[in-house]
C-alpha cells in the first residue's frame, strides 16, 4: 500500500472518530489515571521498513498498564523455555483479569500470562532469574527502540499499589498453592511498577516491531526472540489479549494485540506493521472504546488482517 494511503486513511478515521460522541469510562479505581485527560486519542503505525504515519495525541505518553504483560512474558520466554508453561496456562479465560474464580479451579495454575494473576507468576520467574527484574526490563525496552526516555511513573505504581486489594489476594492466593517462589510483597512491587511503563503511541509502536518482523535486531544488532516464540506469544495476544473481549478483538479486528486499561491498544499485522492507539475511556470490558471502534474501521479500510 502506498505511504499516502496509510496516512490518509489514519487521519480520516481519526476525524470521524473524534467528531462522535466518545463513550465508556476512565478507570477511576486508580487515582492517578483518573486524572488523565479522557478526550485524548492518537494512533500511529510503523511498518517493518520503519515508515511512519500517526494522528491526534500520538506524541504524548500515557500509561501501558497491561499491555506490559506481552513484555515481561517475551523475556521469561526466551529466557527460560517452554517451562513457563509448567506454571501458567495458554488458554482463553473467559472471565474478568482479575478473576479469582478460576485459581481455585484450575489448582493455581493461571489460564494465560495476561490476566493478572498470570502475569504475577511471570513477574515471581524473573524475579527469581534477576536481581532487580525491573531494570531488565527496563534495558529490555531501551535496546529493542534505542530509546532510553521510556520510564517507569512511581506515582502511578504507588497509587496501584495504595488500591490494589484484589491484586494482593490474587498473589496471596497463588503463594498457597506455591506457584509463587518469592515473597507475594516483592513480586507484587515488581507488577505494579511494570504496569506503569509509560510510552506514546509512536514508542509503544516502535517497541512491538520485534513481535511483527521476523529480521528485527535491537540495537545491539541481535534477535530479541526466536521466530517460533514470537508466533506462540502472537497466538496468545490473538486469543487472550483482550480478557473476556478477545473474541470480540479477533473477530471484529482480526489481529493479534493487547489492551491496558490506560486506554492503549497495541496490534500487529505480522510481516508488516505495528499500530498503536490511544484513548482512556474504556467500555465494559476494560477496553478503549475508541481504540476498539477505530482499529475495527482502520482494518476495514485497509483490508488487512491475518485471516
Amino acid at each position: 500500500m502506498p505511504n499516502t494511503d496509510y496516512q490518509n486513511i489514519i487521519q480520516q478515521l481519526y476525524e470521524q472518530i473524534q467528531s462522535e460522541e466518545n463513550f465508556g469510562e476512565v478507570a477511576t479505581y486508580i487515582p492517578e489515571l483518573s486524572k488523565v485527560n479522557p478526550d485524548y486519542f492518537g494512533i500511529h503505525l510503523t511498518t517493518i521498513d520503519k515508515r511512519e504515519f500517526g494522528a491526534g495525541d500520538h506524541l504524548t505518553k500515557f500509561s501501558i498498564q497491561s499491555i506490559s504483560k506481552v513484555l515481561s512474558l517475551s523475556i521469561a520466554y526466551e529466557l527460560l523455555g517452554d517451562a513457563i508453561w509448567e506454571r501458567v496456562d495458554v488458554e482463553p479465560s473467559g472471565t474478568a483479569f482479575n478473576s479469582l474464580l478460576q485459581l481455585e479451579s484450575d489448582y493455581g495454575i493461571p489460564r494465560n500470562p495476561f490476566i493478572n494473576a498470570g502475569a504475577m507468576v511471570i513477574c515471581d520467574m524473573l524475579l527469581s532469574h534477576f536481581k532487580h527484574p525491573d531494570q531488565e526490563l527496563l534495558q529490555y525496552i531501551h535496546d529493542i527502540t534505542g530509546n532510553s526516555d521510556i520510564q517507569y511513573n512511581p506515582l502511578l505504581a504507588a497509587s496501584e499499589k495504595k488500591i490494589g486489594y484484589r491484586n494482593f489476594a490474587l498473589c496471596y492466593y497463588l503463594k498457597s498453592f506455591d506457584n509463587i517462589e518469592n515473597r507475594p510483597e516483592d513480586v507484587l512491587d515488581f507488577y505494579f511498577k511494570m504496569c506503569s511503563l509509560e510510552m506514546t503511541c509512536q514508542e509503544l509502536s516502535h517497541v512491538f516491531l520485534f513481535l511483527a518482523d521476523e529480521n528485527f535486531l535491537n540495537q545491539h544488532h541481535k534477535p530479541v526472540i526466536t521466530l517460533s516464540k514470537a508466533k506462540r506469544i502472537n497466538a496468545i495476544m490473538q486469543t487472550c489479549g483482550f480478557y473476556d473481549e478477545s473474541g470480540e478483538f479477533s473477530f471484529r479486528v482480526g489481529l493479534p494485540g493487547k489492551s491496558g486499561v490506560g486506554g492503549g491498544i497495541i496490534a500487529l499485522h505480522p510481516d508488516k506493521y505495528c499500530i498503536a492507539v490511544w484513548s482512556p475511556k474504556l467500555n465494559a470490558k476494560g477496553n478503549s472504546y475508541k481504540g476498539m471502534k477505530f482499529l475495527e474501521m482502520f482494518t476495514t479500510s485497509v483490508e488487512s488482517s491475518i485471516f
